[in-house]
């Protein structure tokens, strides 16, 4: 076990803030019921956040004098959603709980409930994680998976964190739930790898159906959206790993799994056996909400998830 995992307890906040579950799941229910899409986001947020600098919510900060705020850079901008809902989890825990909660729990709470609330299974969410001061533009730039990006380009980036190619196939399944922007799959439609052709390995009726939804060089191209999984699109299930098998996934980085026998075992495998991939998601996002978090006295309890204490 990693030394930062071992300073982290399930009942962290058992007499501090015995609430504090209760309060997340609370305002999370209420977000999903009002916008259903806003349990994939959750999710995105915490994923997003903790590929850079670990898991100390430094995506939530933002921009300042002396500060580009990490929403700014490519995979987060105008792509990135939740702030408000996250900020109105921390304004209840503050009310009850003041200066004990950081924001980083609550991210990693948040994502849990996300994806049980959408039929997803429940794990227990090691706590006791403390927010960083600073975040980096670059290194989101950098260092977060790219929806276009080669598997064994994500896989380099998963492993630098801790994580490896099963970890890849795992957290991918939480395409099984939201949405994506036409301009991260549009090359896929109309000039796949630069052959000025369509990628052959897509379903024809949902290319048909992609590209009316996706014109060619349409100026609105890069805010039309489209579900990850059309079968289930509001559901936390298995039926990502079916639609790839038959060609339906959405991203390059998707469908990309097929193109290695060792995760193309694994994505058949949790295509019949939800139970295995439910299992198995768990462990992961165990591993990956402990990527690199700071503990004890590193780091801060912010008050305000969008600021540090002392700016």
């Amino acid at each position: 076990m990693a030394k930062e995992h071992s300073q982290l307890d399930y009942n962290f906040y058992k007499s501090s803030c015995p609430n504090l579950t209760r309060l997340v799941k609370g305002a999370v229910w209420a977000a999903v019921k009002n916008d259903s899409r806003m349990a994939a986001s959750l999710l995105r947020l915490h994923f997003h956040d903790c590929f850079v600098n670990g898991c100390d919510a430094s995506l939530l900060l933002d921009d300042t004098a002396n500060f580009t705020s990490e929403k700014n850079a490519g995979p987060n901008r105008n792509s990135t959603r939740g702030f408000e809902v996250v900020d109105t989890i921390k304004a209840s825990v503050e009310k009850e709980c003041p200066a004990t909660v950081s924001c980083s729990d609550i991210l990693a709470l948040a994502a849990r409930d996300s994806v049980f609330l959408m039929g997803g299974p429940y794990w227990y969410v090691y706590l006791g994680r403390r927010d960083g001061k600073v975040g980096s533009e670059s290194a989101a730039n950098s260092e977060i998976p790219g929806p276009s990006e080669s598997l064994d380009k994500i896989t380099d980036k998963f492993v630098a964190k801790g994580l490896n190619l099963k970890d890849v196939v795992v957290l991918s399944g939480g395409h099984t739930f939201g949405f994506a922007k036409c301009s991260t799959f549009s090359s896929r439609l109309f000039n796949h790898s630069g052959t000025g052709s369509p990628d052959p390995t897509l379903d024809s009726t949902l290319l048909e159906d992609l590209q009316s939804q996706c014109p060619n060089n349409a100026s609105d191209t890069s805010t039309n959206l489209a579900p990850l999984d059309r079968v289930t699109t509001n559901y936390f299930d298995n039926v990502y790993y079916k639609n790839l098998i038959n060609n339906l996934g959405l991203l390059k980085s998707d469908q990309a799994l097929l193109t290695n026998n060792q995760t193309a075992s694994m994505v058949a495998n949790y295509s019949y056996n939800q139970y295995l991939f439910f299992k198995d998601f768990m462990v992961s996002m165990v591993k990956m909400a402990n990527i690199s978090v700071l503990t004890g006295q590193d780091g801060d309890i912010r008050k305000n998830c969008r600021f540090v204490n002392d700016a």
